[in-house]
């Protein structure tokens, strides 16, 4: 058995067929309610940036309300930059085994969009700070949203430090899942 890219070619010859034939074992596809269940689980993402002559890609925290999933970006840094010359994006969450033993993945591919409504962008931060509180995560967590870890999560609803992005339009979407 021979790995290549993303496949586990398997060799087919047999004594009919003299050649070297290799066959692809796929990895299966997940049923959506499995790729919602791995993105509830989860709560970091990789976003894949078009834009700057070659791809950018920069790990975000998301929330997922069952329909949307929503993030919360610094008000600096390149991709700022990017998302405004271009937001169509790719990304990308993933859930594996510490042995690599099994994994699953989800890709989606559309447009990140501002969220302007004051209370829309409200709701999605109280959505950061539930899903903080409940997962017992770090208060480190905080910089990545453009406050002290020493501030209380709440800050991220009480002070604009960042911009609150939705994923819409989603053209294509790629689930995996080896175990």
């Amino acid at each position: 058995m021979v790995v290549s890219g993303r496949f586990l070619l398997q060799d087919t010859t047999d004594s009919v067929n003299s050649g070297d034939i290799m066959d692809p074992v796929k990895i299966p596809k997940m049923p959506k309610a499995e790729y919602d269940s791995l993105i509830k689980r989860q709560n970091v993402s990789r976003i894949a940036f078009c834009a700057g002559g070659a791809p950018y890609i920069a790990p975000f925290m998301y929330v997922f309300d069952g329909k949307y999933l929503y993030f919360l970006s610094t008000k600096y840094g390149r991709k700022i930059e990017y998302f405004r010359s271009n937001p169509r994006i790719s990304v990308e969450i993933e859930e594996y085994a510490p042995d690599l033993s099994s994994f699953t993945f989800v890709s989606l591919q559309g447009s990140l969009e501002e969220v302007q409504t004051p209370a829309q962008k409200k709701k999605v931060r109280e959505l950061f700070v539930e899903m903080i509180r409940s997962r017992k995560l770090s208060m480190r967590v905080l910089s990545a949203f453009g406050h002290s870890p020493v501030d209380p999560p709440e800050a991220i609803v009480n002070e604009e430090r960042s911009m609150v992005w939705k994923l819409v339009g989603v053209k294509d979407i790629v689930a995996l899942k080896n175990g």
